[in-house]
């Protein structure tokens, strides 16, 4: 009877072995480089991160300026990560594009239960998984609203700045007051192709419309630019 219970026993080892390798990876790794001429390589980020733990195959990486909103290498690491997982990079200006840009994709990563390890650089102390690392990056996070409040104050300064003398600032209209005189000519005339009259006047056929009635005679747009140069 004894025997039958050690048999039971080492297949219920073997079960809890199989478990254990169908676990996810606890470590995802992401490396970039900023050229894609091969006149960089990712030898030493890659030695990094496996000395680290990260094994070689869940390992991602990117060719790319870190300016670029397109990185595929880093879309498909991030597609890849699961709950109680940790990505691993070499230096924090690896993986964001800017502090904001850093902030937020931390602030997802926190949000699904995934961890941050940054080897090396000056963002080295930070590990979200641990309490001393969330901090961290909380004052990274305090810094990016810092900035984003900087930039929005400076932009409203500007502006008021312009409107005080005369200026307001946003795109230039593309339909000017000599264009929409042409315009109004050209409309009345049953000869006129809209195509061709659009490209001359470098402008699109609802941009023509929102300005001139089919029969040439001034829409509310329209009579506002006119009020304008006059």
């Amino acid at each position: 009877m004894k025997k039958p219970q050690k048999a039971v026993k080492s297949v219920g080892h073997l079960n809890e072995r199989l478990r254990d390798t169908r676990k996810s990876p606890p470590l995802i790794g992401y490396m970039r480089v900023s050229k894609a001429d091969g006149s960089q390589v990712l030898d030493l980020q890659r030695d990094a991160l496996i000395s680290a733990g990260v094994a070689e195959r869940h390992i991602y990486s990117d060719m790319a300026s870190g300016k670029k909103d397109e990185r595929p290498g880093l879309a498909a690491c991030l597609q890849s990560l699961r709950e109680g997982d940790t990505l691993v990079v070499w230096k924090l200006d690896r993986l964001g594009r800017n502090l904001r840009h850093l902030v937020n994709t931390v602030h997802d990563l926190t949000a699904g239960g995934v961890g941050l390890r940054v080897l090396t650089g000056q963002g080295a102390a930070i590990d979200t998984t641990t309490a001393a690392g969330k901090l961290i990056f909380g004052i990274f996070a305090a810094l990016a609203e810092f900035e984003r409040e900087l930039i929005t104050e400076r932009t409203r300064a500007g502006l008021a700045s312009a409107r005080a003398r005369g200026r307001v600032g946003g795109r230039k209209p593309k339909m000017t007051g000599a264009k929409l005189r042409l315009a109004m000519a050209s409309m009345g005339k049953r000869e006129t192709n809209i195509a061709t009259l659009c490209e001359e006047l470098g402008v699109s056929r609802q941009t023509l419309y929102r300005h001139v009635a089919p029969n040439g005679s001034l829409r509310p747009d329209g009579k506002k630019i006119l009020a304008s140069v006059r």
